[in-house]
């Protein structure tokens, strides 16, 4: 008899996270096909109605970026850690779960600087991850240095950040959302800075998280290579 293999702690997260965006996924449409006659009645149908769309779209886009590691270590032939692959599977159920189907957002003061504070520092980690891995690999020919390292994984991060705005962009024009928060919650159009806010609040959190990740690493590295 075939003895059952033992889940390792990254793929119990996997299957959390992708069994909890599913059933979301699932959720979501019957309640667009078919809304309660309550919503329908409810002046506030259009707007219910936009935050379901949002929730479509979040659940979606999560269960395809939650392979992303996957991908990678395919493309370049490296193992990214079990730790970073379950922080980022806890980052898109608290992105995604908690903060759009639960509504996080609106639930919890600051959910989204907390998010963007933990995804800057996260994404650095990675890319630095992702650099140094090939530094020590004996198929690649690649050998930067500590500081081009930290340089790499700060604007990995940065980049990352940068590509969610435009989607949240993207998304508040084509689905006519709130993403980028440039209306408040009863329907006024900002103006200026004001509209600017949120936008620039979650750049400027990944750069910071992204730049304390970076500079702790590159001090770890220049440790190390001053010990070797």
């Amino acid at each position: 008899m075939t003895k059952l293999r033992k889940l390792t702690w990254k793929e119990v997260a996997g299957i959390i996270l992708f069994a909890t965006l599913l059933f979301s996924i699932g959720f979501t449409l019957y309640h667009l096909i078919a809304p309660p006659e309550s919503e329908l009645a409810s002046p506030d149908y259009e707007t219910i109605k936009s935050d379901r769309i949002l929730m479509l779209l979040q659940c979606c886009l999560g269960l395809a970026v939650m392979f992303l590691p996957t991908l990678l270590e395919r493309k370049w032939s490296i193992g990214i850690p079990s730790y970073m692959c379950i922080l980022y599977y806890i980052f898109l159920f608290c992105a995604i779960y908690l903060g759009e189907v639960r509504n996080f957002y609106y639930l919890i003061p600051h959910w989204d600087t907390i998010l963007h504070t933990f995804s800057g520092g996260m994404l650095g980690a990675l890319g630095f991850t992702i650099v140094h891995m090939l530094n020590e690999s004996s198929r690649t020919r690649v050998n930067l240095s500590p500081f081009f390292v930290a340089i790499f994984a700060f604007s990995f991060a940065l980049a990352f950040g940068a590509i969610w705005e435009i989607y949240e962009f993207t998304c508040d024009g084509l689905f006519g959302l709130n993403m980028q928060k440039f209306r408040t919650a009863s329907g006024v159009l900002l103006a200026g800075h004001a509209a600017l806010r949120d936008t620039m609040k979650d750049l400027i959190t990944d750069a910071l998280s992204a730049l304390i990740v970076s500079v702790i690493g590159y001090l770890e590295l220049k440790k190390k290579d001053m010990k070797g």
